[in-house]
């Protein structure tokens, strides 16, 4: 099971390090003493917080950045094409950012996705699926 260091804590709830310290030698936010650093269990964190447990500050993230660029493309193609994916961003996965860029002279859409690796990858499978279409 997962436990966070008094550092980590204090990270996460944007305290002082001695802050929390105090917090777990007054009884406040129970702990676990381990040779000579406490650790705190994440349902400890919860019952201090009141609130779910965030993730570890230095736990492993990953996030992708794509640009995906459609030749060819017509206005009328590209509102449609747009819509759609927006739309269905509306319903559909979040935790991502999606910027749509048309330069009408080349008849070219880019499409920047910014987000987590499977949410990423569900907004490229969808716009796979428009341009198909």
């Amino acid at each position: 099971m997962r436990q966070y260091t008094v550092e980590q804590v204090a990270s996460l709830l944007g305290l002082h390090v001695k802050t929390v310290r105090n917090y777990v030698r007054d009884g406040r936010l129970k702990a676990v003493k381990i040779g000579k650093q406490y650790r705190i269990a994440p349902r400890d964190l919860e019952a201090f917080t009141g609130q779910p447990t965030p993730a570890p500050v230095n736990a492993p993230h990953a996030e992708a950045s794509s640009i995906v660029s459609i030749d060819g493309i017509a206005r009328q193609e590209m509102d449609r094409l747009s819509t759609m994916l927006l739309a269905s961003l509306g319903r559909g996965p979040h935790g991502v950012r999606v910027e749509l860029v048309y330069d009408e002279e080349r008849a070219n859409l880019k499409i920047i996705v910014l987000g987590g690796l499977e949410t990423s990858a569900q907004i490229l499978r969808l716009v796979d699926a428009l341009v198909r279409e």
